[in-house]
């Protein structure tokens, strides 16, 4: 009597609708658990509200503009722009695709559209330009998915690959999270490639309070309890805000390498402040073809197409894979609702000036403290619709104490190694290259290029052409051309 109380109480009222719509109980989960892994995904991934001006608002475009025309403005108004973005489309992909992954300004692109495409040289192209060749990037995507062929590619991919893509992006997230903490870092001799902290040795306030997270979010997932990947970004603060309340650690420079990576723990100015939207609306959809030619711009337009079309396509494996929602063939649920709302991520991006919005591989942060749902994804686009309002306290979370988290759940995301079939070298080999090249290159899609590249060769060499997809044959092509961009882009050029 008493069970059955308890499931008409979470079957029935606003929880019974939420449940129902997002599949909440379905997949295991529950509300808490949603708003949970939420938070924690907003958590991992705030950094790009910080990151994301810096990169854009920083930069002047050919004719020595800063982006919406007022260089102390612009940084402010690129903030803004991209935790509108962001938090709309994180809730519509939670209310439209239903799946636990988060969507912002896409961290590669950004520095594509600020470096390669704004300022390119002797160019004359605005940031209106650069940000409309973001929207037609968009729109091309968006024809894909509705025509079935972005689908279809990524149906095409054998079930080996898709599970190295998974722990692939699970090294590089760990990868990432060290990297961003400082723990990893480029060596000022040059001597190797990276090094542990500073000259083989780790030191500072902010490299203990990251070790002290590491283990917190450890010792708390063994133990299995709820919420432990909040607590640990939740403890890591708490300690920031003390050590620099009572240290005066300051940010990290030359003159002070053990300071802190990012941001101070701090609150500085006002907590509540009116976002400037000005820079929405603020693009030139065709104005770049006047300038550098039809050509130029579809070389440019399918250089952010490539590292989209196949990051995301990454992402969203890995995420499902750690939610357990994969079928047989590796593929997740709602794949074409997934794929049409970020394609919608670019179109948006371009449109608010915040360069192209896509996949979140920290969204594998939220559901490892259990979110499964779509749910967790709205919570995210609340959050960041909060922060528009609330920056001096989104700011206060350094990356020190959000990134041992990601090195977390690269550790969960490993895990998928076992899907893989070593004893099977014709798949194994692509598979291994997949898992190294991630992390190495900093890109996820240069792992799938060449996963997929070596697969195709590996099959023809060994006398199998039959067994390989016409479709893995066009994206080895695309990847290819991907690889050797740099090259043909100088050729057209010239």
């Amino acid at each position: 009597m008493g069970q059955s109380t308890r499931e008409d109480e979470r079957t029935s009222g606003f929880a019974g609708l939420l449940d129902r719509y997002f599949e909440i109980s379905a997949r295991g989960s529950t509300i808490g658990r949603e708003i949970r892994g939420g938070l924690v995904t907003f958590f991992a991934m705030s950094y790009i509200i910080v990151i994301n001006p810096l990169i854009l608002g920083t930069v002047p475009d050919g004719t020595g503009n800063f982006i919406g025309g007022i260089e102390e403005l612009a940084v402010p108004r690129v903030a803004a722009t991209t935790a509108l973005v962001a938090g709309v489309l994180c809730i519509a992909m939670g209310l439209v695709a239903r799946f636990p992954l988060a969507i912002a300004a896409g961290m590669g692109l950004n520095a594509v559209v600020a470096y390669s495409i704004a300022a390119l040289p002797d160019a004359g192209l605005t940031w209106a330009d650069a940000m409309g060749i973001v929207v037609l990037e968009g729109i091309i995507m968006l024809v894909l998915v509705l025509t079935g062929f972005r689908q279809a590619v990524f149906r095409a991919v054998p079930f080996e690959l898709k599970m190295a893509i998974s722990v692939g992006i699970g090294l590089f997230i760990a990868f990432v999270g060290l990297v961003n903490a400082g723990i990893i870092r480029i060596p000022a001799s040059m001597a190797t490639p990276v090094e542990l902290g500073l000259n083989g040795s780790l030191g500072g306030w902010p490299s203990l309070i990251f070790v002290i997270g590491l283990f917190t979010a450890g010792i708390l997932w063994v133990r299995k309890v709820r919420g432990a990947l909040l607590i640990a970004i939740v403890v890591g603060t708490g300690l920031a805000m003390l050590a620099e309340a009572f240290l005066n650690v300051g940010r990290a420079s030359e003159d002070n390498p053990w300071g802190w990576q990012l941001n101070p723990p701090e609150i500085s100015g006002e907590i509540i402040s009116l976002p400037d939207f000005a820079l929405l609306g603020h693009f030139s959809l065709l104005g770049s073809i006047e300038k550098v030619g039809i050509v130029v711009v579809l070389l440019l337009v399918f250089t952010l197409m490539l590292a989209d079309f196949f990051d995301t396509m990454g992402t969203m494996v890995a995420v499902g894979a750690e939610a357990k929602l994969l079928d047989e063939q590796g593929n997740p649920p709602r794949t074409r609702e997934i794929l049409v709302v970020d394609s919608f991520g670019a179109i948006a991006g371009g449109a608010g000036s915040a360069s192209t919005a896509t996949a979140y591989i920290e969204s594998a942060a939220g559901v490892g403290e259990g979110a499964r749902t779509g749910l967790s994804s709205v919570v995210v686009g609340i959050a960041f619709l909060l922060a528009t309002l609330f920056s001096p306290i989104v700011a206060l979370v350094p990356f020190e104490a959000a990134t041992p988290v990601l090195v977390l759940v690269g550790f969960l995301m490993m895990a998928q190694v076992t899907g893989i079939d070593w004893k099977r070298t014709e798949v194994a080999i692509p598979a291994f290259l997949t898992i190294l090249m991630m992390p190495l290159t900093f890109s996820i899609a240069a792992g799938m290029g060449a996963g997929f590249i070596a697969y195709v060769i590996i099959q023809v060499g060994a006398g199998r052409i039959r067994k390989v997809h016409p479709l893995m044959w066009v994206t080895s092509l695309m990847f290819v051309f991907y690889f050797v961009r740099g090259p043909i882009g100088t050729l057209l050029g010239g």
